[in-house]
């Protein structure tokens, strides 16, 4: 397994391969392209990027490093002051491998390396998207949509209600349950005439309230015997005993079998 093993070597020496990318890389420097294998062209394309990268700092370390692998000093010149200012605001990829087919011969793949003549134009970062939040609409907007005829279809089961008259059809309230707060509604028959008037809503709250005080009235008057009778019983006791004197408790009750007995 070649784990953490990088580069190729191109069937040569680590010497003879570092000799052959100093001396490639400095005429590709100078001409600004060349043509040679596909293998050679990607190892050399990592050389030469990581040379300009170096020269876009223009410190002198950084002039002293080129040096070291440029033997050649016009050429580290023109990458300090030409190639370098060129790719200033480029952030890496400053060379192009065009693959231009196979060499005569051995049948070698070759390419052409060049460096990227083309001005750095940085892409538009695009926006976020942002979720536009649901807005509700309003009782008076969903009031004019009513009139405009476009309220939303309601349920059939409801529909189906409102025409056997199980349901109000102004409100949706059932007649059990108004029938419990004191409120008498009337649903008009399917024998019904159409032409006739329906009866006005104030005339029958009249009516049910008309009817439901006189009930209350008796009521009131039958309850009332029954909270006198015990006043009515007290008040004659008291005049009895204010008549006769004092009332003993067993006078007046029968007297008992074992004083019958003793009497015969």
């Amino acid at each position: 397994m070649r784990h953490r093993k990088q580069g190729r070597k191109l069937g040569k020496t680590t010497k003879h391969r570092m000799a052959m990318l100093r001396n490639m890389v400095t005429d590709f420097l100078r001409l600004g392209r060349i043509r040679t294998t596909d293998s050679k062209a990607k190892e050399l394309r990592s050389f030469a990027e990581r040379l300009i990268t170096n020269a876009k700092a223009g410190t002198l370390h950084a002039r002293r490093r080129a040096a070291m692998v440029l033997r050649d000093k016009e050429v580290v010149r023109k990458l300090f002051a030409e190639i370098a200012p060129h790719f200033k605001d480029r952030p890496g990829g400053y060379t192009r491998i065009t693959k231009l087919g196979y060499r005569v011969g051995d049948n070698a793949p070759i390419s052409l390396i060049e460096l990227v003549e083309e001005d750095y134009k940085p892409k538009s970062q695009k926006k976020k998207r942002t979720k536009k939040a649901k807005v509700k609409s309003t009782d008076a907007e969903a009031a004019a949509k009513g009139e405009r005829g476009e309220v939303e279809a309601k349920s059939p089961k409801k529909e189906a209600a409102k025409d056997l008259g199980l349901m109000n059809a102004e409100e949706g309230v059932t007649p059990e349950a108004t029938q419990g707060e004191g409120v008498v509604v009337e649903y008009e028959a399917s024998a019904k005439a159409p032409n006739e008037p329906a009866p006005p809503a104030a005339a029958e709250d009249d009516a049910t309230t008309k009817d439901i005080e006189p009930a209350k009235a008796d009521k009131s008057e039958a309850k009332a015997p029954k909270s006198a009778e015990p006043e009515a019983a007290a008040e004659a006791q008291k005049a009895d005993s204010e008549a006769g004197g004092e009332h003993e408790p067993g006078a007046d009750a029968p007297p008992s079998e074992d004083e019958s007995n003793k009497s015969e």
